[in-house]
């Protein structure tokens, strides 16, 4: 059994679920972002009490077929974001068809419908989300930032930093209050 699970962005969110399914007993064969197979099939009450379980921890089911698509394109952008270099080779668009096996036209439409912005903008935001994170850190120059986040000049990088936050990367990285947001929140 499939189950579509909405803000299951990161590794440590897949250790919670784990531990959850693991607490009712449940084997699971698979827990990708956002995707847990499970070994058997749920009754009606396990599913109520695992959904019980989830939320409690800031998770959600999804079963209806357009949120879990929402929901495999988000996470299709936090990993190529987040958690590899893999969007430095391909395209945006490429990247998310290969991942959902749908027509891009479809999924860009349908992305903006439900969520009020395009994947291009939420690509957008996850980006400068990581270029925080990275300033914050102080170990790679902005050029390495920009070079690690496929911009074609540093330049780019800051022009899009400042028209999204509102700060040059500079003026950021010398803030107290580093205001960064939850990538589950953009």
């Amino acid at each position: 059994m499939k189950l579509y699970i909405k803000s299951m962005v990161c590794g440590r969110c897949k250790m919670v679920v784990k531990s959850i399914l693991e607490n009712q007993g449940l084997v699971a064969l698979s827990i990708e972002l956002g995707e847990v197979e499970l070994q058997t099939s749920l009754t009606k009450n396990q599913l109520q009490v695992l959904a019980l379980e989830l939320k409690k921890v800031g998770f959600e089911i999804i079963d209806d077929h357009k949120s879990q698509i929402i929901e495999k394109i988000k996470n299709t952008i936090i990993t190529l974001v987040h958690h590899s270099n893999d969007y430095i080779k391909t395209n945006l668009s490429d990247a998310i068809v290969a991942q959902l096996h749908h027509d891009y036209s479809y999924l860009s439409n349908l992305f903006s419908e439900v969520e009020g912005t395009t994947i291009e903008k939420y690509f957008i935001a996850q980006k400068i989300e990581r270029v925080k994170e990275l300033l914050v850190y102080d170990e790679l120059s902005l050029s390495e930032i920009a070079d690690l986040l496929g911009y074609s000049s540093v330049a780019y990088l800051s022009n899009q930093f400042k028209k999204t936050t509102g700060f040059t990367p500079s003026h950021f990285k010398s803030l107290k209050d580093h205001k960064r947001k939850a990538i589950d929140n953009l």
